[in-house]
């Protein structure tokens, strides 16, 4: 007897005219836009300006799709490059596929492209957006659900996952909603960032490397527990090994880092405080003040010059 399940939409694309709409595109878009938000706002309070925030992800948000979709077709490549399947298929961004670990890993080259054309420092920039990115990733887990996509191992719990639709290979039932698993445990981590952040005052990058940890831990269990294809080593699922890898390095970063640069960046962002701008203007009054003088004593050089001049002239 069914007694409660979590139902799967009946289809994950509405058509406004000729124009699709598409739920896993939504749900990317709304977590970019709570990211650049709550960034925006960790930043002013970190000292920085207002929108510094977004002018830089206009560089890290591509960068990061690209890097997230260059990821899962790389990983997956037998999905748009086996015999049967069309390689046009791979730049169908839209209906789902992006790789987490790709899409840290280029996003983070083009937040640094940004950083580095205003003068701001990565770290401390990585440091302000990190909740925002976990939050953003617990949005877009969402679009899987619309995509009826990346569930886990058959359940009867109450809160399984139904899958309705049979393509690609999916047989119909109850499965673990890995997904929701994955989504409430992206805002777990979020939390944990922001309430570390505030009680140690995390800085030069400590609280996105704690972000990246704590993820992936999260991570590690929730894809034991998927069923769909993936390359194993060693028996183990690639995307288990990634998230061992890449914790092992953020834990060695956040050691090294609080030991060789303890406590927080005083300044994020050069005359954000308003101090450069005033020695500019001080500056500027002073060389003003300075043509001025010389301009009147360069005046007055050749009325001295033909006082002896007119005196000469009385006397013959």
């Amino acid at each position: 007897m069914e007694l409660a399940y979590i139902p799967s939409p009946s289809r994950g694309v509405i058509h406004l005219g000729p124009i699709p709409l598409r739920g896993y595109a939504f749900c990317i878009i709304i977590g970019v836009f709570v990211a650049v938000w709550l960034g925006n706002k960790r930043w002013i309070a970190r000292g920085g300006r207002a929108g510094t925030v977004a002018d830089i992800a206009v560089w890290a948000v591509p960068f990061g799709l690209l890097g997230g979709r260059l990821y899962h077709v790389i990983t997956d490549y037998e999905l748009y490059f086996s015999e049967g399947r069309d390689w046009v298929d791979s730049f169908k961004i839209w209906e789902g596929g992006l790789g987490i670990w790709g899409a840290i890993a280029l996003g983070a080259v083009g937040a640094w492209i940004g950083c580095r054309r205003r003068g701001i420092p990565l770290p401390a920039y990585a440091d302000a957006i990190a909740p925002g990115i976990a939050l953003a990733q617990a949005i877009g887990r969402w679009g899987n659900w619309f995509n009826q996509e990346l569930y886990g191992k058959p359940t009867d719990l109450p809160w399984a996952l139904h899958i309705t639709s049979s393509t690609d290979g999916r047989v119909p039932g109850y499965y673990h909603p890995t997904f929701l698993y994955e989504s409430l445990w992206c805002v777990g981590v979020a939390l944990l960032v922001i309430w570390a952040d505030r009680r140690f005052k995390l800085g030069h990058g400590r609280a996105f490397a704690l972000y990246v940890a704590a993820y992936c831990t999260g991570r590690g269990w929730i894809e034991y527990m998927r069923i769909d294809d993936a390359h194993h080593i060693l028996g183990v699922r690639l995307n288990v090994w990634t998230a061992i890898i890449v914790f092992l390095l953020a834990v060695t970063y956040f050691v090294l880092s609080a030991r060789k640069r303890p406590g927080r960046e005083e300044v994020v962002e050069p005359g954000a405080d308003g101090t450069d701008g005033e020695a500019e203007e001080g500056a500027a009054e002073g060389e003003k003040a300075d043509r001025e003088d010389k301009a009147g004593a360069d005046s007055a050089e050749p009325a001295d010059e033909t006082e002896p001049e007119a005196e000469s002239a009385k006397k013959t």
